[in-house]
């Protein structure tokens, strides 16, 4: 019993002086588990892109070309929810603790990935999409505040493969690598642009989203850093653009968890950080969602958003 005090102990003293490094203060410890509550931590340093706010800044001049180019008239498409096909879809996540055993996992892409033992309990979830048999792994590491992520993740016999393996330190606003991907074509982390049950069900969504278009440029804009499209035209989106909902959107009619995503759209916006579904917007796969809610964002229409000043853009 001494000993798992102890250690107890350590844990939460480790995660609490980890906490205020970088100026980052938790509200509470996450929650151990598959989709677990993370009780308000912040991911990433308040003056993260992702935690930014964006209501105020200018339009980009490409705004109109680039939402008509993705589909003014298709609808806003929450790729994710509580029961599709006999079981809740999107991205699955898990926290897991220090004791967390380490699992060698190797890469086909080494050479952009971050390569080591990972973290994966022995029931740890992979995404799948229908579109796209993707695979995806999100593993938070909670008192080293820490954030794994791989691309097409399989077990095997000495251990698990995937494709690209990144670790993303939360605590630091450090990029990957110019040209790197990550289990993301932009070469993003995932979790942080992820509508999580844990928020909706709290009242509050403080950080950008994730979604995905079907035509990308090669081009990127910080915090993503890879492409993989050969197109050149300027009119289509380059990987890491971000928009935003229109500050005029209605949001009044919406049921109150969509009325949470839509705020959090307008405040903070969206990335590309992917190819897929035009306005493909993306969540946790978790059996607790109202799906009847989450479908009244399909009401949300491309021509509703406008696109974000890019800066820094690197294009091919």
């Amino acid at each position: 019993m001494r000993i798992l005090l102890a250690a107890a102990i350590t844990a939460t003293m480790v995660l609490t002086s980890s906490s205020t490094r970088g100026g980052v203060t938790a509200v509470d410890i996450p929650t151990l588990g598959v989709n677990g509550d993370l009780n308000g931590m912040q991911i990433f340093p308040p003056d993260n892109p992702w935690n930014t706010p964006v209501d105020k800044q200018p339009v980009d001049p490409m705004s109109s070309a680039i939402i008509a180019k993705i589909g003014p008239d298709k609808p806003l498409i929450p790729e994710f929810g509580a029961s599709r096909h006999g079981g809740p879809h999107g991205f699955p996540y898990v926290v897991v603790g220090i004791a967390q055993r380490r699992i060698p996992t190797y890469f086909d892409n080494d050479v952009q990935s971050d390569t080591g033992s990972y973290p994966i309990p022995n029931d740890a979830p992979v995404e799948i999409q229908e579109r796209k048999n993707a695979r995806r792994m999100i593993l938070l590491s909670r008192e080293e505040r820490r954030l794994y992520e791989i691309s097409y993740a399989y077990s095997e016999s000495n251990g698990w493969k995937g494709n690209v393996g990144a670790i993303f330190d939360l605590m630091s606003n450090q990029l990957r690598p110019d040209g790197w991907a990550s289990a993301d074509d932009a070469g993003l982390p995932i979790f942080p642009g992820l509508v999580r049950f844990d928020e909706v069900h709290h009242g509050a969504i403080d950080h950008a989203l994730r979604f995905t278009v079907s035509s990308t440029r090669a081009a990127y804009v910080p915090p993503a850093r890879h492409w993989t499209s050969r197109k050149k035209d300027k009119d289509l989106p380059p990987m890491g653009m971000r928009v935003r909902l229109k500050a005029g959107f209605d949001i009044s009619k919406f049921p109150p968890e969509a009325r949470v995503i839509l705020k959090a759209l307008k405040t903070y916006g969206m990335m590309v950080g992917d190819n897929g579904d035009d306005w493909g917007l993306s969540g946790t796969a978790d059996s607790r969602w109202n799906d009847m809610a989450l479908s009244t964002l399909s009401q949300v229409k491309g021509s509703d958003f406008e696109v974000v000043e890019t800066k820094g853009m690197v294009a091919k």
